[in-house]
């Protein structure tokens, strides 16, 4: 069953009435558009689709080809607000006896990864993997059935959906549901609602800080609140920072994938800047070199994982799925280190984010932090291009503070700047100003973009 509508309560009504009938809830990316929507919709085999009438998702529907695909419409009363579940064109819908509950290795969730390498992929995850994980993590973090969520995360993804929506579930919890991120109405579910929690992705919090700092009284709103996570894509150390001094809260980092749930987190009492933590109860890390031997402390190498929310498999890719693994260890595709108390901090990922130039491997995430502290950048994302001399060479896609000096400037003063920081052949050898960067819905940077426009 597809679920191709914007978050709200109707759609957590949805999910347990799959769960309760054995049906595979599939949640759709809102911003998806033709050719991906077809894409999820046929991949999974999707019996129906959710979605709101009246709707741009529905007028998106109309226009795919191929044959109608069932729908059951989020209808709307009076004012405008969600009333009602209705199936369109249905007269064979009347319900009948239910089916015996499923079992525990059937599949509860078929979520499809962001795509970013080629079509997305259907990962299916049992409700014993979403249960077992989610209880692992919410036990590290202490959740009662006292804490309140604030809850911006989309439920198309599996930080919002599990992290979110199965924690509240699973602990009895409220969750403040906010159909879209913005920072004065996490505030506000600080401030007038009693929320306690708030689980983000770092482009929030970047959001988050700029709303701190232009309204003070902010602050004291959410130095009220127990818990603040981040997870999806680095934390920059210096909002991290940021946020401590403007707040008194830590933010707690975490690690997770569709395919595996959530494997890393922090500690809650010792939470480390820049890391991901250690492994949670119930998951294993290995950080591993290129032939495939454990890299000793402080050394890159691919982080490869075994979880309790492991996947059963990619839906229709069984060799896939099958060359993902070794030994029963997924390969995530991220490089990371083991620094400290075996604490992990994140590189990026294998194939965009270590830049190979001259010899040296070289982290792209160290020198977007760099960047990030030019009094001239808001944002930034680094990428390694092929270079028939050095193998790679170092390029900047930047998104500039206020009026825009011309490439060529700006190259010149993040060098200069650089220079003060980093080794000779870590610095940028050309700059692109861009308006924004190129990013997914949960604010993950897509460098394969970025590398496209040089």
């Amino acid at each position: 069953m597809a679920v191709y509508a914007e978050t709200c309560p109707e759609v957590v009504i949805a999910l347990l009435g799959h769960y309760r009938l054995g049906a595979a809830h599939v949640p759709v990316n809102t911003r998806y558009r033709g050719e991906e929507l077809a894409h999820v919709l046929s991949d999974s085999g999707a019996s129906a689709v959710l979605v709101e009438a009246g709707s741009e998702r529905e007028r998106i529907l109309d226009s795919l080809e191929g044959p109608r695909l069932r729908r059951i419409l989020l209808g709307s009363g009076p004012g405008g607000q969600k009333a009602d579940l209705r199936f369109d064109s249905l007269a064979d819908t009347a319900a009948g006896p239910l089916p015996a509950p499923p079992s525990d290795e059937e599949t509860a969730i078929l979520l499809y990864t962001s795509g970013t390498t080629g079509k997305s992929k259907g990962v299916l995850l049992s409700f014993r993997a979403v249960i077992d994980n989610i209880l692992a993590v919410t036990g590290l973090w202490r959740f009662t059935s006292g804490d309140r969520q604030a809850l911006a995360l989309p439920l198309f993804h599996v930080h919002g959906l599990c992290l979110g929506v199965h924690a509240a579930l699973l602990h009895g919890q409220t969750a403040v549901l906010l159909p879209r991120f913005e920072p004065a109405r996490v505030v506000r579910a600080f401030a007038e609602e009693g929320a306690t929690v708030f689980q983000g992705v770092p482009t929030m919090y970047a959001l988050l800080l700029e709303h701190l700092a232009a309204e003070h009284r902010a602050a004291e709103a959410l130095r009220r609140g127990r818990l603040f996570t981040a997870g999806s894509a680095a934390l920059p150390a210096d909002d991290f920072s940021q946020f401590e001094a403007r707040t008194g809260h830590r933010i707690l980092e975490r690690y997770g994938m569709s395919e595996t749930l959530f494997t890393l987190s922090n500690p809650y009492e010792d939470r480390r800047p820049g890391t991901v933590g250690l492994p949670v109860p119930g998951c294993e890390a290995r950080i591993v070199g290129d032939g495939g031997e454990d890299a000793p402390q402080d050394e890159m190498g691919e982080l490869l994982v075994r979880s309790n929310g492991m996947m059963s498999g990619y839906r229709g890719r069984p060799d896939e799925a099958l060359a993902s693994f070794t030994d029963g260890w997924f390969h995530t595709g991220d490089v990371a280190l083991r620094g400290a108390g075996g604490y992990v901090t994140l590189v990026g990922r294998k194939s965009l984010d270590v830049i190979k130039s001259g010899g040296f491997k070289i982290s792209a995430r160290e020198i977007e932090d760099v960047l990030r502290r030019h009094p001239g950048v808001r944002d930034v994302a680094v990428v390694g291009a092929p270079d028939r001399v050095f193998g790679q060479t170092i390029l900047a896609a930047v998104v500039w503070e206020g009026p825009a000096p011309g490439e060529a400037q700006a190259l010149d003063e993040l060098s200069a700047f650089c220079r003060r920081h980093l080794a000779d052949y870590k610095r940028p050898r050309a700059v692109r100003l861009l308006p924004e960067l190129p990013k997914n819905a949960l604010g993950k940077v897509q460098k394969h973009r970025i590398l496209e426009s040089f």
